[in-house]
């Protein structure tokens, strides 16, 4: 029953994830990822501050050891600030449809340490339902236009899945000591604290951020980075980074199919195709025993 609930939830989190690109895309086309990704952390980190005052979480969060605080901290470090910087540069050099398929193979990375760190047992289905969803991945963003292949954008796009597979793998250690929802919360409140080393070059784009944008940025936080990382971290906490991440991995299909219904980007083959893929892939991990 855990694996089952383990990949709804990492279901959830993709969807989460995926509809919060769309509303990104949608009310934000005039300014930087990393203006977006700022104010999206800083929103984000408001609203679960005010929780954990309001219901005295923040009374298990500085009862955490030393040890641990540092650990989550590398995590969000990785994850929202290193793992996000690469992933960022490598879609400025080279565009979504050579860096994309590149930066899914987190969750081979992901699977690949939490073997060879934390003792994980990867059987073969686990295995091919993640080969079935990085191929789905793949397929949908061939079916974008070509790009040419910049030499430092490469490197950008292998260093982005490993630093996120990083920040991944380490949740399966700090789930045994942390609350899912405190453990989702402080990541964010330290990611936050990480992307203010942009603050001073950002400035004056930042100031220039209209009410229209600070409210689609607001939903798009509710949905990525509350309700779907929540979702994300509480699935690790159940079944593990090496089942969670593959399936949570499908949201740039969930992305492709919303900005084709809700953006009017021309459909594509290469989706469906991806979908039944992805599918397939889910399918295949979220029944294993």
């Amino acid at each position: 029953m855990d694996t089952l609930i383990g990949a709804l939830l990492a279901l959830v989190s993709a969807f989460g994830w995926g509809t919060a690109s769309v509303l990104i895309k949608l009310g934000m086309r005039n300014k930087s990822a990393i203006t977006v990704n700022i104010i999206r952390l800083y929103i984000t980190t408001f609203v679960y501050i005010s929780i954990f005052l309001i219901t005295g979480k923040y009374k298990e969060i500085l009862s955490l050891s030393p040890e641990i605080i540092l650990v989550t901290f590398i995590s969000s470090l990785f994850g929202f600030v290193i793992g996000d910087y690469f992933y960022l540069n490598a879609l400025k050099l080279m565009g979504v449809s050579r860096t994309v398929p590149i930066t899914s193979s987190y969750p081979l990375w992901t699977m690949l340490w939490a073997w060879m760190f934390f003792g994980k047992k990867i059987i073969t289905q686990t295995l091919l339902g993640a080969l079935f969803i990085f191929l789905a991945i793949v397929i949908v963003r061939k079916g974008g236009l070509e790009e040419r292949l910049n030499p430092k954008g490469f490197i950008y796009a292998i260093l982005a899945p490993i630093s996120w597979s990083i920040a991944i793998v380490l949740l399966d250690f700090l789930s045994l000591y942390i609350d899912p929802f405190a453990l989702a919360g402080l990541r964010m409140t330290f990611a936050a604290i990480g992307i203010s080393i942009f603050l001073p070059k950002y400035s004056k784009e930042l100031k220039g951020v209209t009410k229209s944008e600070i409210g689609i940025l607001s939903g798009a936080a509710l949905l990525g980075l509350i309700i779907g990382q929540y979702a994300f971290v509480k699935s690790v906490s159940l079944v593990g980074s090496h089942i969670s991440t593959p399936i949570s991995a499908i949201n740039p299909i969930v992305s492709s199919l919303l900005a084709v219904a809700l953006l009017k980007e021309p459909p594509n083959s290469k989706i469906f195709v991806g979908l039944i893929l992805a599918v397939v892939g889910v399918v295949l991990i979220s029944t294993v025993h």
